[in-house]
């Protein structure tokens, strides 16, 4: 959902998805920084929330509260305490609340705070405010195609966790437990909820799982087959194939697997057909392996999707993995039956299976090349996640001198075979934690992730121009390699006009952004000797011309995210 409004001093917009909100503001009028003087020395920006209850009546508010202070107040407070943005202001344009509900209702106002770092004045006249209510993680039933979007937390390493938990062990052993919930953020319940709609008379489930070695999902399935129609297709050539038979041997499943034994490229899907009277009506699909680290480790996402025509592609495309189809033989079918939709992309939701390409085909016909076509076809934004290597396609797009704000979080730094250029408006982030030392002097240490060795970012997905009324959300088990369009078992959804499903997205993406950004400025700047310990700034001078300077990305985030 997405709101707007407009003071006399201020104009804001949110953006909600189920758990997050997106805040960005612009001045109505730009000032002359010159001005910004003395008493109306401009110290940044207050952030208030008033949350309603369900028959709309305003339950307590109050100032949102963030890490960043200034350097000389509040100095006897312990490490790692959280301090109100009306005495330590955001000196940005933009912030996100982490902490909503889905389905709640919100009013935020933005408030210019002018005068001293001791002596703050929050200025409530000049203030602007926007209500909006957070996504429902279930839509009401209709027509047409309908998407719910689970994303698990995927920040073991943070100040959250840390200060929630004391940076305890994760057991995935109980799920039920607080940590492991905290975690799961309802990916995990979401997943037990959907195989639960399976158990039951006249249904079915239709699996094919890569990485399946998280017992409690096993145990799901077996209960769904006492009732409804369960078979699995899993993968029994790769170095999981011991955990997944042992595993399917523990839940008693044996009876309802087909183990998928090509051993040309992996077999990466993790998706699950709801069947209804033998009838496929919904699907799940996403990143989200059927591991400990999968479920509530890494960053991951699960999507479902009710429609019974996507769903009747995936139905297909399982029963080519059930007869162990190899490469060669799915690569046509798969390329048929879901061939790459022309652009410009029509309203809709698209489905694309691998292996669909053999290395012959021409570059032009290639997957990969027309994801660069898509990113390279944005007109402001363009939001990539890589949890590994990035295609030399999508580098071209990266590399290009344009005004285009290109936004990439990956897991590990940029190898060597990574040029992604010196374009400013192309913004790099790379996984990782808050140690012992940090440049963020206010921080608690923060604890590794202890449940994967890929530890960070696993999700696979594309946001081209997500703010726009048509935006284009590609998602799904590949990671943009060519192995995974010539090779492997794959399957993504490319959706296109849907809002809802956009908003959703942007916001998870900033959320995890804005988290390995911090920790890659600290890894950065960790030897930097002008470092003094990345505290707020005193006067406007020093932190407001960069989001007024037409040419830094900071001012054309302003003003393409505040719409």
């Amino acid at each position: 959902m997405r709101a707007s409004a407009t003071g006399h001093y201020l104009r804001i917009r949110a953006i909600a998805g189920t758990h997050v909100v997106v805040l960005a503001w612009d001045f109505v009028v730009q000032p002359d920084i010159a001005a910004l003087q003395g008493e109306h020395n401009l110290l940044g920006f207050a952030v208030y929330r008033q949350p309603f209850d369900a028959a709309g009546k305003p339950q307590t508010g109050d100032y949102l509260r963030g890490l960043k202070r200034f350097q000389d107040v509040d100095q006897a407070l312990p490490r790692g305490t959280l301090v109100p943005t009306s005495a330590h202001p955001v000196q940005s344009f933009l912030w996100a609340d982490y902490t909503v509900a889905a389905g709640d209702d919100y009013e935020y106002t933005v408030r210019p705070v002018f005068g001293t770092p001791n002596q703050p004045r929050l200025d409530e006249v000049l203030g602007v405010s926007v209500r909006i209510r957070c996504e429902p993680t279930l839509v009401p039933a209709g027509e047409g195609t309908q998407h719910e979007v689970y994303f698990n937390r995927g920040v073991i390493g943070s100040q959250a966790y840390a200060r929630e938990f004391r940076n305890v062990a994760p057991d995935p052993d109980k799920p039920a437990s607080e940590p492991m919930k905290w975690l799961s953020r309802g990916l995990y319940e979401a997943l037990l909820a959907f195989i639960k709609r399976g158990a039951r008379k006249g249904m079915g489930l239709r699996v094919a799982f890569y990485e399946f070695h998280y017992l409690p999902v096993a145990q799901a399935l077996r209960e769904a087959a006492d009732e409804g129609d369960v078979q699995i297709v899993f993968d029994a050539a790769s170095k999981y194939k011991a955990g997944n038979q042992a595993t399917i041997e523990q839940a008693n499943l044996s009876a309802f697997v087909h183990p998928r034994t090509v051993s040309t490229g992996i077999r990466h899907n993790k998706f699950i057909v709801l069947l209804e009277h033998g009838k496929p009506v919904s699907v799940w699909t996403g990143s989200t392996n059927i591991s400990a680290g999968g479920i509530f480790g890494q960053s991951n996402v699960g999507h479902v999707v009710h429609d019974p025509d996507i769903a009747g592609h995936y139905l297909d495309y399982w029963t080519r993995l059930q007869r162990n189809l190899s490469v060669a033989d799915l690569q046509g079918p798969n390329a048929q039956a879901t061939p790459i939709p022309a652009l410009p992309l029509k309203p809709g939701t698209y489905p694309l299976f691998s292996p669909r390409e053999t290395k012959d085909t021409p570059q032009a016909e290639k997957t990969l090349q027309w994801y660069a076509n898509l990113a390279d076809s944005a007109r402001q934004l363009v939001c990539f996640t890589a949890g590994f290597d990035i295609a030399k396609e999508l580098q071209g797009v990266f590399r290009k001198q344009n005004d285009v704000l290109r936004y990439i979080v990956k897991d590990d730094a940029l190898a060597a075979t990574e040029d992604i250029g010196t374009d400013g408006d192309v913004i790099f982030a790379s996984g990782g934690y808050l140690g012992k030392d940090n440049v963020l002097v206010n921080a608690l240490r923060e604890r590794d992730n202890p449940l994967n060795t890929n530890d960070y970012i696993h999700t696979k997905y594309l946001l081209v121009d997500p703010l726009g009324e048509q935006p284009t959300v590609v998602t799904g088990s590949a990671n943009f390699s060519s192995a995974s369009q010539t090779s492997n078992d794959e399957n993504m959804l490319v959706i296109q006009g849907d809002t809802r499903v956009a908003d959703i997205y942007f916001g998870e993406f900033m959320r995890l952004f804005d988290h390995h950004y911090a920790r890659y400025l600290s890894a950065k700047y960790q030897k930097s000797p002008a470092n003094t310990g990345n505290y707020l700034k005193e006067k406007a001078a020093q932190w407001l011309p960069a989001h007024l300077d037409p040419a830094n990305y900071r001012s054309k985030r302003r003003r393409y995210f505040a719409g």
